[in-house]
């Protein structure tokens, strides 16, 4: 996978510190010392690594444009690493010059919220935690709840100690998952819930939160939500490249679109980063990403065209 992103930095890994059981915390700055994009709370980043693949990853602290001078995230381990996480934990040393895309926040915080419940599994605790941290700054006390598998597994527990409602729930300790259902239940139908983690979290989180304003329900996935659409058989047209482009099963719109030369921004390839996110001028597409609501895809005002494919014979692009 190779990366495409409007905006790439090339930042210096300046720290590698332990988080929990194969979690570490890299910590990226400026060669030169200079200050960075700014980053709000839900933010990531792609991180282009020297072996070739780009994998996104949540920012642990957000900041503004005068005060940013590193970006930090979490990486955890994963067994089936397909050699993002595996490479970052043992390749990876201080000192090594990376390229970083600039943040992304399709996870963002209302900040407005009269009461917030943030729900975190494992390494999903990264934009969760960040998310805490800028609401005790706005004088805020969030319902914090997060799960992880054993007690090794945890991060942060000293500082998740200093928020007034914070819970860790360790399965194995208790026999039993998180019980998100009685979170949503409990916490009241005006609160603004968020969740990051696993997907079978992220399943039950969404089931649970079935019955609430769409608006009040935010997730972040860490992978595809759904199969990328690869029926083909349809046409794009780039309004602005005055191209037309048949979309041939077994390829995505992306695959096509980057074969006929048109410049397209790109990362994850998954549904999962919103970077190569269009304008859709006419047509319907068939929406298979992670990233746009419920709303915005019954809309159908952009896609995410890596995965995303149209339910029609047509499709007109902002491209």
């Amino acid at each position: 996978m190779t990366e495409q992103l409007n905006e790439v930095m090339t930042l210096r890994l300046s720290a590698i510190n332990y988080l929990a059981r194969n979690t570490w915390a890299f910590t990226f700055e400026d060669p030169a010392g200079n200050l960075l994009p700014a980053a709000e709370p839900g933010s990531h980043v792609a991180v282009v690594l020297p072996n070739g693949l780009t994998r996104q990853y949540s920012l642990l602290e957000s900041s503004n444009s005068l005060t940013q001078r590193s970006y930090v995230i979490g990486v955890k381990l994963d067994p089936q690493s397909r050699g993002g996480s595996r490479y970052m934990h043992e390749t990876m040393r201080v000192g090594d010059l990376v390229q970083v895309g600039v943040p992304r926040n399709n996870f963002p915080l209302n900040e407005d919220a009269a009461h917030t419940v943030l729900v975190a599994g494992g390494i999903g605790i990264t934009p969760i935690l960040c998310m805490a941290r800028r609401l005790k700054e706005l004088g805020q006390s969030p319902r914090i709840y997060y799960s992880c598998r054993d007690r090794v597994d945890v991060a942060f527990t000293e500082e998740l100690k200093s928020f007034e409602h914070a819970l860790i729930h360790v399965d194995a300790e208790t026999n039993a998952f998180l019980n998100i259902a009685d979170i949503v239940q409990r916490e009241g139908q005006d609160a603004h819930f968020y969740c990051c983690g696993p997907g079978p979290m992220l399943v039950a989180f969404e089931a649970a939160c079935a019955a609430l304003p769409p608006e009040q329900i935010h997730v972040e996935y860490f992978t595809a939500k759904q199969e990328a659409a690869l029926d083909g058989n349809f046409v794009v047209e780039l309004r602005k490249s005055r191209k037309t482009l048949t979309v041939p099963q077994g390829k995505t719109i992306l695959g096509v679109v980057r074969e006929a030369g048109v410049p397209v921004s790109y990362s994850c390839e998954e549904g999962v980063c919103g970077a190569c996110e269009v304008r859709v001028l006419e047509g319907q597409p068939d929406h298979r990403d992670a990233i746009l609501s419920e709303p915005e895809k019954a809309a159908s005002k952009t896609m995410i065209i890596c995965c995303s494919g149209c339910k029609g014979d047509r499709l007109v692009l902002d491209l």
